[in-house]
């Protein structure tokens, strides 16, 4: 399906869901376009701002999929990877301002890494689905976070279940003057360019598509060590997923709480599948997405449209999307056999 093609398919589905609502369709729509993209700033500010998690957590979900890993885990990552820049934030608040950024994204990353680890371990040793593993590891990682908020990382005043403001030297800078698009965008988009080339160009990558098309074959007729590639793939998505929420604290929130992530990393997983798993395809679908979610907001506040609608409206055109690829399939196997 092509972006224009995409892009009507969810204007005629909004379109209907509001006139049988009883909403006035005119108004909604002018408003998720107002607020969506209304003009530079507010596109800057509002849909690059909210697309940058999902871009990160795109590319975590893209790459593990392309190697046949099920990582539904990108959630627990990204918070994992938010407390861990948070830790490190609070550890040392007058460090440089040019090694405070590097040191808690670092960080961020390496704490996507650890808690994607414990289901690469059962994966790779027990043969233990990561599908249940990574699920199980959202709820791990979210409840431990809302004991850090309200206990060791709790602000001074031991009133707000927050951690303290991150020091300046632990924010990324804005890259538009005059808007809140912070440098976290950039580092989304470049990695997703590096991520593309990896894939495409190089034997690293040749063997992450090989295995996610047949691990068999790959094992047998390709000489690929499929687990430890599998594992190193998990470990690599797991620190995408966790620098995604180094990004979010040092570039939005600049503080750790218990509802950072609306369900980013879940998200994150319609990102890659409108992608294709391609990680150039990803930047615009985390665009497309953060778009939505921006003009609901804008929606809901506008034209009293509740914002849960467009959610209701992408779940639709994923399934939409994925049964138009099931019938492209079929139509494909169909005319190999004739």
């Amino acid at each position: 399906m092509t972006g224009a093609a995409l892009v009507a398919l969810v204007v005629l589905l909004l379109c209907g869901l509001l006139a049988v609502s009883g909403y006035d369709v005119g108004k909604a729509l002018t408003a998720l376009a107002r607020g969506a993209a209304g003009s530079p700033t507010i596109f800057a500010s509002s849909t690059l701002v909210r697309a940058t998690p999902l871009l990160l957590c795109g590319l975590a979900v893209a790459l593990a999929f392309r190697a046949g890993i099920v990582n539904i885990g990108a959630d627990g990552q990204l918070l994992a990877g938010a407390t861990a820049a948070t830790a490190l934030a609070l550890a040392f608040p007058r460090a440089p301002a040019l090694l405070g950024v590097p040191l808690v994204l670092a960080g961020g990353a390496l704490a996507g890494v650890l808690c994607a680890m414990v289901p690469a371990w059962l994966r790779r040793r027990f043969g233990v689905l990561e599908v249940i593993t990574t699920i199980m590891m959202n709820f791990v990682v979210l409840y431990l976070v809302g004991y850090l908020v309200r206990g060791p990382l709790q602000e001074p005043s031991g009133i707000n279940p927050q951690s303290a403001t991150l020091s300046e030297a632990y924010r990324l800078p804005f890259v538009v003057p005059g808007t809140r698009l912070h440098a976290g965008f950039l580092i989304g988009g470049l990695l997703a360019v590096a991520l593309a080339w990896y894939l495409r160009r190089t034997a690293g990558g040749f063997r992450i598509r090989v295995i996610g098309a047949n691990p068999n074959a790959a094992a047998v007729a390709g000489q690929v060590n499929v687990p430890v590639t599998a594992t190193r793939v998990f470990l690599a998505s797991g620190a995408l997923a966790g620098l995604a929420g180094a990004v979010e604290v040092t570039g939005v929130t600049m503080a750790l709480y218990e509802n950072l992530s609306p369900g980013y990393g879940f998200s994150a997983i319609a990102v890659a599948l409108l992608a294709n798993l391609n990680p150039l395809g990803v930047i615009l679908s985390a665009t497309f997405l953060g778009a939505l979610t921006a003009g609901a907001a804008a929606m809901q506040r506008e034209a009293g449209v509740p914002s849960v609608l467009v959610s209701v409206i992408e779940a639709a055109v994923i399934l939409g999307v994925l049964a138009s690829r099931v019938v492209i399939a079929r139509r494909a196997r169909l005319r190999s056999a004739l």
